[in-house]
């Protein structure tokens, strides 16, 4: 039993228990008190009687008449007239009167007064006694109907006394219940303060929470700025502050197995010629300022274009992944022009050749690679004889062609209004291999009898027309009613633009309450900028959704979620760590370190925490080591397991 009901049931007691001890009380007060009116009255009446008697001179009849003509005022049980023997010589007894009182209140308080007697004479002779007795129902009823009252009265004091006293409950039990809600969100990972009260003993309470969550919260705060330190020794170059080799080839092999990228990208190599030379001619330091100015030249552009990357290859190498169709030229010809203002400040000896490749994003990353090392070892070549800063550019033949704008979104319109559409199912499993929910991103059939088509190949257009809503509520849609068929959660990815437009929200809330129970099944993955760039817009998708019982996750999230300082707020229920922050991470002990404070901060939160893109068994063993919660990815999908 809760603390408040208690204390409800002890104030309800308290006042039960003086009503009744203040009617029993009064009954009892009052039940003496009749008992001696009511024999003082006896007694005066048998006096009154017997003067009126012994004025009769003895004549038997007259005296008969007399007590006769007193019993017959009905208010009596008997009256009786005794000789100077004892012997009785004339009464009148009747059944006593039940009065308006009930049975057992007469039982209860009984009313039992001793009966009236006087002495008869007729003159200075005895004729003996008068004795009566007064019916005691009407004190009864007297005393009923005072109780009544009381009652009434009791009650209503006793209402009142019940209100003030839910009320000073209530205003007890505000403090309790903030208290009790602030505890249950430390739990749930959300670290919110409390106003103080007036009361003393819950002030200090109140004060005493508030210092603990506080506490808890730097703690939190403390382990999320040790993780961006860890990040930046495990993920970033100590010189230059960009990705290492390592984690930039995570990151593009990531970038090219999402669904949510453009179809064409590029990717641009940028290599310092004869470092070895430049050392000995610029010294060290003069070197590390020449690949300083590269990389500032360089970060340019993921400071201004949305999921651009910068990488440190090797010594003098370095490579730019810019996630946009038909940019990749101008890129590198924009970089060659800025740095060949830049470099010669340096001296003469200063050379930079710079490789650019773009292709379609279904091409594996060793082709890539490959080509945009061939393009850059083509450029270097052409610097030996023309010196200076030399760009190659290298294109797939097949980039160029594209659809009309017009006519992919007559096409993407036409497949969502026939619901030509599939969702393939990727399992994410936890240590056990059991199925936690399936991934399901989309396929569409833009073309009648064509073969359905990954989001690679549409999603950029849906942007571009608008029509990404659209697209995820038909997914929504297939998802709840593949859930009421087999009851296997499935998460589906809503595209950060579907969040920008403002109907989306009520049709899909309109959607989720055709499927009730479905909907509580239902994962929705949100990009990670959603809480790094649009935090107020999280919110507002949890506060909308969650009562309907949808599970709401972050996907592809790397260290970006540390810089998030109010992400306990988000009433998220998981996160996914990206594929670049999870690749390698058997073979390396500092990415194995990153990942599993990573799963602590999250935890702390309530947060479940899986990975994407595992590839290997080694790697998913680590993961285990790592405490996730569970894993998906290519390998996971062949090995079932």
């Amino acid at each position: 039993m809760s603390l408040m009901r208690q204390i409800s049931w002890l104030v309800l007691g308290v006042v039960l228990a003086s009503l009744v001890g203040a009617v029993g009380l009064s009954a009892l007060s009052a039940q003496q008190l009749m008992q001696t009116q009511l024999g003082l009255k006896n007694a005066d009446n048998a006096q009154s009687l017997a003067l009126a008697l012994s004025q009769q001179g003895g004549d038997r009849e007259l005296i008969r008449l007399l007590i006769s003509a007193q019993y017959d005022t009905g208010a009596y049980e008997f009256v009786r007239w005794r000789g100077i023997r004892g012997e009785t010589l004339f009464e009148r007894v009747g059944v006593a009167k039940p009065g308006q009182s009930p049975e057992w209140f007469r039982s209860l308080v009984p009313i039992e007064a001793s009966p009236g007697v006087a002495q008869l004479s007729s003159g200075w002779t005895a004729i003996g006694s008068v004795e009566l007795k007064s019916h005691s129902s009407y004190a009864h009823d007297a005393l009923w109907l005072a109780l009544r009252q009381l009652m009434a009265w009791l009650l209503g004091v006793g209402s009142v006394a019940a209100v003030v006293a839910w009320v000073g409950l209530q205003r007890i039990r505000r403090p309790l219940d903030a208290a009790v809600a602030q505890a249950e969100g430390v739990l749930a990972g959300s670290y919110g303060q409390v106003p103080e009260p007036k009361v003393p003993e819950l002030q200090r309470l109140t004060r005493a929470m508030n210092a603990m969550v506080q506490r808890v919260r730097d703690l939190f705060e403390a382990q999320a700025g040790q993780l961006l330190v860890l990040r930046e020794q495990v993920h970033h170059d100590p010189l230059t502050g960009v990705s290492t080799r390592q984690h930039f080839l995570a990151e593009l092999d990531a970038a090219l197995q999402r669904d949510d990228g453009p179809a064409v990208a590029g990717l641009v190599l940028v290599r310092l010629r004869d470092v070895g030379e430049l050392n000995s001619l610029l010294t060290r330091g003069g070197v590390d300022d020449v690949l300083l100015t590269i990389v500032t030249a360089l970060r340019a552009y993921p400071e201004s274009v949305s999921g651009c990357r910068v990488g440190r290859l090797n010594g003098g190498d370095f490579a730019l992944w810019l996630p946009a169709k038909g940019v990749a030229a101008e890129t590198a010809h924009a970089l060659s022009h800025a740095l060949r203002a830049s470099l010669p400040a340096f001296g003469p000896g200063v050379q930079v050749a710079l490789g650019a490749v773009e292709l379609p994003r279904e091409q594996p990353s060793s082709v890539w690679l490959g080509e945009a090392d061939a393009a850059l070892a083509r450029a270097e070549h052409l610097s030996e004889s023309r010196g200076g800063f030399v760009v190659e550019i290298v294109a797939d033949p097949g980039v160029g062609r594209e659809q009309g704008e017009a006519m992919w979104r007559g096409q993407l319109q036409e497949a969502i209004a026939k619901q030509r559409g599939r969702l393939v199912e990727y399992p994410v499993r936890d240590r056990s291999g059991r199925v936690l929910h399936l991934e399901c991103p989309l396929q569409l059939q833009l073309l009648e009898g064509g073969e359905p088509l990954s989001a690679t190949a549409w999603l950029p257009f849906a942007v571009r027309a608008r029509l990404t809503s659209a697209v995820d509520l038909f997914a929504v849609r297939l998802a709840l009613k593949a859930i009421s068929q087999d009851g296997q959660a499935r998460c589906i990815n809503v595209a950060p633009a579907s969040l920008s437009d403002a109907s989306f929200l009520p049709k899909l809330r309109e959607l989720l309450s055709q499927w009730p129970q479905a909907a509580r099944s239902l994962l929705l993955d949100l990009a990670e900028a959603a809480a790094t760039d649009h935090f107020e817009r999280l919110l507002e998708v949890g506060l909308q959704l969650r009562p309907l019982g949808v599970k709401l996750g972050i996907e592809h999230a790397g260290a970006g979620l540390a810089q998030v300082e109010r992400l306990y707020q988000a009433g998220l229920d998981y996160v996914k760590l990206d594929a670049s922050v999870l690749l390698g991470v058997a073979g390396e002990a500092g990415r194995a370190a990153f990942v599993r404070g990573m799963v602590i901060m999250l935890r702390s939160l309530a947060l479940k925490v899986y990975g994407e893109g595992v590839v290997d068994e080694m790697d998913a063993q680590a993961l285990w080591d790592c405490e996730l919660d569970g894993i998906t990815g290519p390998w996971v999908t062949a090995s079932g397991s």
